[in-house]
């Protein structure tokens, strides 16, 4: 372990921290305005950091490029769709979340149905992120720090397991104080500063990465390298024995996709936080841009890695930890592990603080004190932030030994993505469709796709139809459904969509003109690397 890595890594660590801290020691962390919603004060460059940084952790960076070893270029879907779904987010999602002054997505459900269907929104939420989203965060943080500063050699643990608990529990711990005594501005401020050492540190990879291919003649002599010995792993289409084939794109990826970017708690909660809907807009349309970079440092070092490492018998999801430790100097192996670090911190933090939102304002304020003063709130969610921490270290470990982390965390996601997806579409299109008619398709769904995975006979439907199709197969039916549900015992009265007046809802005028622009790129990029 070179000590210039170790000293450069603690540098950078330390510096976000500092910076952070200075930039919030003032702000408002005891009511549920100021510590949940940041004031409502995010303007579009804290918006788009912490989107983008949420977005990417150590699940998307040791993960993604994990597939793109082993499938190549197609899996970009995952970046590159996501544009789509953001597009729809500024303009059709965000105006009326805005509208409805919201704090998290179930109080949506409440606004627009009744409370029962927010507390099963809320309960799903909460299962979903304590024993699928918080544990991958910290396993893949884990595997990939490991590969990337040499623990066993820093630490003089042999113990592959010993190793990995230790490494869970001492950055769960970080971000856990990171979330739990800063707020969400605390969490968007920290995932800015990592963002842009993120993008630099990615792009950073690239190069030395295609120098390494190269044997030191360049990058443009490496890539076109790379074209030559390996093509089949830079078409953008994928096959069917792939883990995203071509087909898919327009069926269960775009929903996960939309789910994912349209009505994620962790993801979305900073979107409510915006100064107003224009700012909201830019925040979301500037992670659209920088996600169509995605490719770039998410599945082309995967791609570099397989060129390199292929014949040496490394796994898919050790592939990137090992190029980064392998073709990066030492003072950049440090920053770019400190980079990583804020990456998994960054979504730990987020996912952690919409936790303990939705615990808070939908569990203990609505269900167990709905008296509660805003101090009590809070101080009810950073104890309940606390045990949820704790939890997620204890179920991260178990993880190891996972094909594909990047597979198993879609697969998993989709049982709940899909349901909520579909309630709250359905919810925002329609004025008849009742109550029932939610709760329905939220545990029926739930239901249906877990036993699609786990329960014979029909887990062979996933295997029969492939199981994004399988998916987008369910988003069918629980739409058809609730509907049906919605012509045969429709609401009394249709539902009016009142402004609550929380936000300002004047639109930035150029919302419109670069969500054209963003989509039309999305369709040269696939046309691009169509093989």
């Amino acid at each position: 372990m070179h000590a210039l890595t170790l000293v450069s890594f603690l540098f950078f660590t330390g510096l976000v921290a500092l910076i952070t801290w200075w930039l919030t020691r003032r702000d408002d962390h005891e009511s549920t305005r100021g510590y949940f919603l940041a004031g409502r004060s995010l303007t579009f460059p804290l918006i788009a950091g912490s989107l983008l940084m949420t977005n990417l952790s150590t699940e998307q960076m040791v993960g993604l490029n994990g597939a793109a070893f082993a499938d190549g270029l197609s899996v970009m879907a995952w970046e590159v769709i996501a544009v789509i779904a953001l597009v729809a987010l500024a303009l059709f999602f965000l105006p009326r979340f805005l509208r409805s002054g919201i704090a998290t997505l179930p109080q949506l459900l409440e606004i627009r149905f009744d409370r029962g269907t927010q507390l099963i929104c809320n309960i799903i939420f909460l299962i979903a992120y304590a024993v699928i989203l918080l544990p991958i965060i910290l396993y893949s943080g884990a595997m990939g720090l490991q590969g990337m500063l040499d623990l066993p050699g820093l630490t003089g643990i042999e113990s592959p397991t010993a190793l990995l608990w230790l490494t869970v529990w001492v950055v769960g711990l970080i971000g856990a104080v990171y979330a739990l005594f800063g707020g969400l501005r605390t969490v968007a401020v920290s995932d800015t500063l990592n963002g842009v050492g993120l993008l630099i540190g990615g792009f950073v990879i690239v190069y030395f990465g295609l120098q390494a291919v190269s044997g030191g003649d360049g990058v443009l002599a490496g890539w076109e390298l790379l074209k030559a010995s390996d093509p089949q792993k830079l078409d953008s289409i994928g096959g069917p024995e792939q883990q995203v084939p071509f087909a898919t794109v327009f069926t269960g990826v775009l929903l996960l996709h939309l789910f994912y970017w349209t009505t994620n708690q962790q993801i979305i909660q900073r979107t409510f936080a915006a100064k107003n809907l224009a700012e909201g807009q830019k925040g979301v349309l500037l992670t659209g841009a920088f996600k169509l970079l995605g490719p770039l440092y998410l599945v082309l070092p995967g791609i570099i890695a397989y060129h390199l490492y292929a014949d040496q018998g490394v796994r898919a999801d050790e592939a990137y930890g090992q190029l980064v430790f392998n073709v990066l100097p030492p003072y950049l192996t440090g920053f770019f592990a400190a980079v990583m670090v804020g990456a998994i911190l960054s979504s730990f933090n987020s996912a952690l603080n919409s936790t303990t939102t939705i615990f808070s304002l939908g569990i203990y304020k609505g269900v167990l004190k709905k008296d509660a003063s805003e101090e009590q709130v809070v101080a009810s969610g950073k104890i309940f932030g606390w045990i949820m921490a704790i939890v997620t270290m204890i179920i991260a470990p178990l993880l190891a030994g996972q094909e594909s982390l990047f597979g198993y965390l879609q697969k998993m996601n989709a049982i709940y993505f899909i349901p909520i997806l579909a309630v709250v579409i359905v919810g925002l299109l329609t004025k008849r469709v009742p109550p029932m008619a939610a709760k329905v398709a939220l545990v029926g769904g739930c239901l249906l796709i877990a036993a699609g995975y786990f329960v014979p006979p029909f887990d062979k439907l996933p295997m029969i139809m492939h199981e994004f199709h399988f998916v987008a197969a369910v988003f069918v039916l629980l739409v058809a459904v609730m509907l049906l549900i919605g012509k045969l015992r429709p609401r009394p009265t249709p539902w009016v969509h009142e402004d609550s007046g929380e936000v300002d809802l004047t639109p930035w005028k150029g919302a419109v003109p670069v969500g054209i622009v963003l989509v039309l790129l999305v369709i040269l990029i696939y046309a691009a690397f169509a093989g």
